[in-house]
């Protein structure tokens, strides 16, 4: 089926942002006392994209791909707000210039905006470009399922995902995996999650292997168990939500596989199907736009 969406509606507006270059301060503390330093957010990351394992890197909150932001806060604000998964990326600088990619998530914190770009392309950025992002995407709205919330989603690639409804009115998501409430941690408290993410806490080496989290990827879509997170993430017995793998695995208590939402339901009015190709790799080539 074809959903019916609001997209006449929805504003799309121009975005300015630049490779936010890696910052280093010295030691931080683990979760098991010991103090490191390691490779962390920012730059531009060559040996990691989207579909690439994120878990036992060599590193720390690794953000695969383009990590972007403005140099105003207020104006990186509304990079990180207006940016939805999915949204056009254009590098406008550098032997890279012309080059187009998407945008995969954002990052609470280092508030950087994610972008993926092929390898061929990707390898040409020097880490001083610039980039045009089409923000499109926020109060995005479904006739089909009103009890949904979407957030920082493009809804070209709603579209290339296909979702239908099952015979309650449900809507079917595709999933890698579903996270119990009680594992999520950095980020709760968050007055609103259409700006950053949250973290999948990946401490107990048990339920990492019971849950199959050693396999999570970037770009995988997973679901949230009793967390609605319409008004910033909290639990609520029964609701549901949806996100995207952003960021790596974290040494740093309570930290962990960064998420973005991307659809949330306080009643449960999203149904998670678990599929190992549920993945922004697979359907980033089937957006189609009208612009």
């Amino acid at each position: 089926m074809t959903l019916t969406m609001n997209k006449d509606k929805l504003v799309r507006q121009s975005l300015n942002a630049k490779v936010d270059h890696p910052k280093i301060k010295g030691y931080r503390g683990s979760f098991d006392g010991k103090a490191r330093i390691c490779v962390s957010t920012g730059g531009v990351t060559y040996t990691h994209q989207i579909g690439d394992n994120c878990m036992d890197l060599a590193g720390d909150h690794i953000e695969p791909g383009v990590s972007m932001a403005a140099s105003d806060s207020g104006e990186n604000g509304a990079v990180q707000f207006l940016s939805c998964v999915g949204n056009e990326v254009e590098c406008l600088s550098g032997p890279a210039a012309g080059a187009k990619g998407f945008v995969t998530g954002t990052h609470g914190g280092v508030d950087h905006t994610m972008a993926y770009f092929d390898k061929e392309d990707l390898e040409k950025m020097k880490g001083n470009e610039t980039f045009f992002i089409q923000g499109f995407g926020q109060g995005l709205k479904v006739e089909e399922c009103p009890e949904v919330f979407f957030m920082n989603l493009d809804p070209d690639l709603l579209e290339a995902m296909e979702l239908t409804l099952d015979e309650m009115g449900n809507l079917l998501f595709p999933v890698t995996h579903i996270i119990p409430a009680a594992l999520m941690g950095s980020g709760l408290g968050a007055s609103t999650i259409m700006m950053g993410d949250y973290d999948i806490m990946t401490q107990d080496k048990e339920i990492n292997e019971q849950l199959g989290l050693n396999g999570l990827r970037f770009g995988d879509i997973i679901a949230i168990e009793d967390h609605d997170c319409e008004y910033g993430p909290h639990f609520k017995k029964g609701a549901m939500s949806i996100g995207v793998i952003v960021h790596s695995d974290s040494f740093s208590s309570g930290h962990g596989p960064g998420v973005t939402v991307i659809a949330t339901s306080k009643n449960g009015k999203i149904t998670p199907v678990i599929t190992d190709q549920a993945n922004l790799k697979k359907y980033f080539p089937n957006i189609k736009r009208d612009y």
